[in-house]
This record gives structure tokens, sequence and C-alpha cells, in this order.
């Protein structure tokens, strides 16, 4: 049963304007979130050096001035980032107690291989260990990503159901599951995988319980307004929307075309910040950027 206890995040995550900040780049993506930030691979020894650089980065944006609850309604961490400090206190009892933005976490560990044209997750082996974990840290809910690459049905069936099992596991620890099926951008039959992808979630959702709500992180579709009847389905909290590789302007022109999606971006928020630009440039850059997702993620 999902934990209601704290209303004041629950508002703010059904209601509150703004969108959702993806500050959850893995080990496979930190080395290119760090060289696109100025920082390369010779700036680091060992994964310890690499992460510690890249916690750099994300303390920045969360400690900058225009990182609040106003446009930034939560963020999602990666599980080291969950376990660090940033100004002084555990991450996520900072981004909820100073900034007002909700702490989602990352669970997933990976893909598995290409198959039926898609990749499904590797196994989260001590899953309910880190939802505790996550429970206690103070997380509203967590994250989790599988990839769709071609218009495959069986594919997207399998990545379907197992993003509902396991989020049903992360609701039984009072937690809210984002579930992450995304459309890889760049194939050709991406229309038709998407139009799979809603029917499989719907009936999906139509068999949970009541009493259960889960929340979607999609790609931008290539139908405006595809997915406004699971925006408009009474088991879905909400639906944000990753960039996928857009740029950011690219990005914001297509959640502006779909109602009731907010952002959820990674690449797209952190384009234009440099670990070489003094802070009132850094926070310049970063603060014109949240205006400009935020605009889109309200304009819809």
């Amino acid at each position: 049963m999902l934990d209601m206890s704290n209303q004041a995040q629950w508002d703010q995550v059904l209601a509150g304007k703004g969108f959702i900040a993806a500050l959850d780049q893995s080990g496979g993506s930190t080395p290119k979130a760090l060289k696109l930030y100025g920082v390369e691979e010779d700036a680091y020894d060992n994964d310890d050096e690499m992460y510690a650089l890249i916690h750099q980065m994300r303390s920045r944006i969360v400690n900058a001035p225009c990182f609040t609850g106003d446009k930034v309604v939560g963020a999602i961490l990666f599980e080291m980032t969950m376990d660090r400090q940033i100004g002084g206190k555990p991450a996520a009892q900072t981004l909820w107690e100073d900034h007002g933005v909700v702490p989602f976490l990352k669970v997933d560990k990976g893909l598995k291989d290409l198959h039926n044209g898609v990749q499904v997750m590797k196994p989260i082996d001590g899953l309910d260990a880190l939802l505790t974990r996550a429970k206690t840290a103070g997380m509203f809910g967590t994250k989790m990503r599988s990839v769709v690459s071609a218009a495959n049905f069986v594919g997207i069936k399998d990545i379907v159901t197992q993003q509902f099992e396991f989020g049903k596991q992360i609701l039984a620890h009072g937690l809210m599951p984002i579930l992450e099926p995304e459309v890889t951008i760049s194939i050709p039959d991406k229309a038709a995988a998407e139009d799979m992808l809603l029917a499989e979630i719907t009936a999906q959702l139509d068999s949970l319980p009541d009493d259960q709500k889960i929340m979607l992180k999609v790609t931008l579709p290539e139908k405006a307004n595809l997915y406004q009847p699971l925006v408009d389905h009474p088991k879905v909290l909400r639906i944000v929307a990753l960039s996928g590789g857009y740029d950011r302007d690219e990005a914001n022109t297509r959640l502006a075309q779909n109602n009731g999606i907010i952002a959820s971006f990674s690449r797209a928020l952190t384009e234009g910040l440099s670990a070489q630009q003094d802070d009132a440039a850094f926070n310049a850059t970063l603060s014109d950027t949240i205006d400009s997702i935020y605009a889109a993620s309200v304009a819809g």
C-alpha cells in the first residue's frame, strides 16, 4: 500500500507546477554526462573519483538558487547520491526540507541485451533491501528504465509486464514507482511501437487494484496527446516525459504539445552547464534552462 503519510509530498507530486529533474546518471552514462559538463576522462583515475565528480555536479545543481519546488516538482537520484550528503545533510533530506523538491530513487541495475526488439531490465538483486533503505532515507518513490527499439508486440508486452511486476513490489514498500518504458527516438517504427505500448500499459493499469496508483515516464510521442488516456486514467498519479536524445528546444516543443505531461529531463536539463563556469554563469544558465522546461511543462 502506498504511504500517503507525507501529504505535502503527495500534493507536490500530484499537482505541483513544473517538472521532475533526472539526476540519476549511473555507471554507463556518467562519463558521457561528465564530458558534456566539461570534465574529460583523464580528470579521474577510477570509479570512486568519477562518482565524486558527478556528485559535485549534482550538488551544484541542487544548491543553485533556482532549484526549488516552485518549478522543480521532484528529482530522481542515483543510489550513491542517496547515500551521500548535499549541503551537510543527506541528499533526500536536503532536497525536500531545503528546496521543497520531492526525492525519487533510480533502482534498476541496467538492461539485458536486445531481444524481440527490446531491452528488459536485468534482475534487481536485493531490491527489497534497497527499497527499505530508500524509505528510511526519505524517498517518496522510485524509477526504473527499459528500452523499446522496435514495434515488436512480444517484446513490448514483456517490458510492460516486467515494469508492473517490479512496480507492485515497490508499492508494497509504500513507495511510488515511476515506470519508464523508453522508446528509442531514432527507430523508423516509433509511432507503431508507441501504439503497442499504450495498449499494453492500459491493460496492466486496468488490472491494478483500485487503491493503487503508479507514475509513468515516457518518450515524447510522434502523435501529440497519444498518451491522454493514461493521463486521465484513475490509476496514474502523473506522467512525465524524458528528453530521450532530443535537444532541449525540440524536447520542449514536443512536450508543450502533450497535455497533462510534464518533463523529466536529464541531458536537456544539464545542456549548457560547465564545470568551468563560475557560480554566476552556472546559476544563470541553469535558471534559464529551468524556466524553459517549466514553461513547456505547464503549457499542456
